[in-house]
């Protein structure tokens, strides 16, 4: 492809096109970053997920497998995010994404290092904290979004934190097409994030037969549950997402300490590495003990659909766009129609423009 859109955002991080690919739980491993980067986008590893061991091979497979730029995203209130941010510095990993607002200092350490940092925000006034803090950048995802969303359509917050902020801001939430980039960058976005869009390809990890529950999907067929894990959590409306929808309070607890237990064996973590978790996240996150334990449900959930296959045990994480996908293209062949289709949208509405002549003579 020789068309191209330069961008805030591409300037930025030195990549060819305004697009990127989010750090997706069990989805978002080595094989779809580095295609991603590849394909001139921004990869992002998901961390969250991975112990500090298997971060580290993570990021040597995908270095492997690129030379381009990509990111790792990091959990900022994990018990080891110091350490996991020593390892990106030591990686030369070109960029640092949070869910959350990292501490100053941490932002301070990663940019002193020549690391981009990226936090994701749900509200102008986190935008604001943390652009004061040095962030380089802010994601920011609307309702439409999948995984942990708020309730603001991306037509409405877009425009409060491009208002708010002088950084390249990144829309979120609903984009899957040139359409959507050509849209957002006449906001005044500096690109586009998908999730949704990019599991949907054919270098994603996803099982087939889970990518072929989503095509299947209309428009509607997305809810946004708290009892996953008792955060508003936009998923695929299945069979056992109806199931938590209408189980009580104890039952939810119950299958939450249990997954708790599942993830500490598949993790190997100590039980006093749990509990600072859970102290850090109610901190952070400012969540009752209750909702603590729940979110237990979270990690082992989303394994079992995402990675096991297994629709009818398993959580799918889906941002509404979901209903309106209906293929699984290569990451280069999205990303390059995405780039074609963007930039033949910005022409053309070149075309609405009167001209003085058109004007006098009208």
């Amino acid at each position: 492809m020789t068309a191209r859109l330069k961008t805030p955002l591409t300037e930025l991080v030195g990549i060819e096109h305004p697009i990127v690919q989010t750090g997706m739980g069990w989805v978002a491993g080595p094989g779809l970053v580095a295609a991603t980067a590849n394909a001139g986008g921004l990869g992002i590893l998901a961390s969250a997920t991975m112990t500090f061991e298997e971060l580290e091979v993570a990021i040597a497979k995908t270095k492997s497998q690129t030379d381009k730029p990509f990111g790792v995203n990091i959990r900022a209130d994990g018990f080891d995010a110091p350490e996991r941010i020593e390892l990106l510095i030591r990686e030369q990993v070109k960029v640092a994404s949070f869910a959350l607002a990292p501490k100053k200092e941490l932002i301070a350490r990663l940019k002193d290092n020549g690391v981009v940092v990226v936090p994701s925000i749900g509200a102008a006034k986190h935008a604001v904290k943390v652009a004061s803090w040095g962030a380089d950048a802010v994601i920011v995802q609307g309702g439409e979004g999948g995984g942990h969303t708020g309730s603001v359509a991306t037509t409405l917050l877009l425009p409060s934190v491009l208002d708010a902020v002088d950084i390249p801001v990144i829309a979120g939430g609903g984009f899957f097409d040139g359409r959507g980039l050509a849209a957002a960058l006449s906001y005044g976005a500096a690109g586009v994030a998908m999730g949704t869009r990019f599991l949907l390809t054919q270098e994603s990890s996803v099982p087939e037969a889970v990518k072929q529950e989503y095509l299947q999907r209309g428009l509607q067929d997305t809810i946004v549950s708290t009892k996953v894990d008792g955060m508003p959590h936009r998923v695929l409306n299945t069979e056992l997402v109806l199931k938590l929808e209408n189980s009580g309070r104890y039952r939810g607890f119950a299958a939450a300490a249990a997954n708790a237990l599942r993830f500490k064996g598949m993790t190997g973590m100590k039980w006093s590495t749990l509990v600072k978790d859970g102290i850090a996240m109610r901190k952070h996150k400012d969540l009752a003990w209750s909702q603590v334990i729940m979110a237990a449900n979270t990690p082992m959930l989303l394994k079992a659909g995402l990675v096991e296959g297994n629709t009818h045990a398993g959580v799918l994480a889906s941002g509404q766009v979901a209903g309106i996908i209906d293929d699984l293209p290569t990451v280069e062949a999205l990303i390059d129609r995405i780039i074609t289709d963007a930039i033949a949208r910005i022409d053309a509405l070149a075309t609405y423009r009167v001209t003085d002549s058109e004007s006098a003579t009208a």
